[in-house]
């Protein structure tokens, strides 16, 4: 299921929008009766493009107020550095996210935590004690300008060429 058609994009973009939308809904929506809906999300369920569901928590509501973007370097890119510090990142529940990049840094991690003292414990008692870690340029967040969670999916065949949904 590699290429989507323009009822698939629309089911995705409605999902994004609302997970919790019935599936009558979801087929108005895009243009389907229920069952070919139905079908069309179990498909895109099993082909992983569909990951999962999930509620959007508000960060500061449930005292997670501080946000850092930390950058990450590493001693050696041996494959046995690079897979222990990326399990042991995919285990840390306070890093939400980490890319490796190119540049000045091998990753980037975005943490969050409850304030600055919570930081610094972070970083000296799991950060800095990361096998092959040897540099760490931590960026605190003032605000957040767009933190969007849906992806900017366009509808194939559209009139105007890269029209996004909403």
């Amino acid at each position: 299921m590699n290429d989507l058609d323009r009822h698939d994009v629309l089911l995705l973009a409605e999902l994004q929008r609302d997970a919790r939308q019935t599936v009558q809904q979801l087929a108005a929506a895009a243009g389907l009766s229920s069952t070919p809906c139905w079908k069309r999300v179990k498909e895109m369920e099993t082909a992983g493009i569909i990951r999962g569901y999930t509620a959007l928590v508000d960060r500061e509501k449930v005292g997670l107020s501080l946000c850092v973007l930390a950058e990450v370097n590493l001693t050696r890119h041996h494959e046995d550095d690079v897979r222990r510090f990326e399990d042991a990142v995919a285990a840390e529940p306070r890093i939400v996210s980490c890319y490796a990049t190119t540049g000045q840094a091998d990753y980037v991690i975005k943490v969050l935590v409850p304030d600055i003292k919570r930081y610094e414990s972070f970083l000296h008692e799991t950060l800095f004690k990361l096998a092959g870690v040897t540099h760490v340029r931590s960026s605190v967040v003032l605000k957040e300008v767009k933190a969007e969670t849906r992806l900017p999916l366009e509808v194939p065949g559209a009139r105007t060429a890269g029209r996004r949904l909403r």
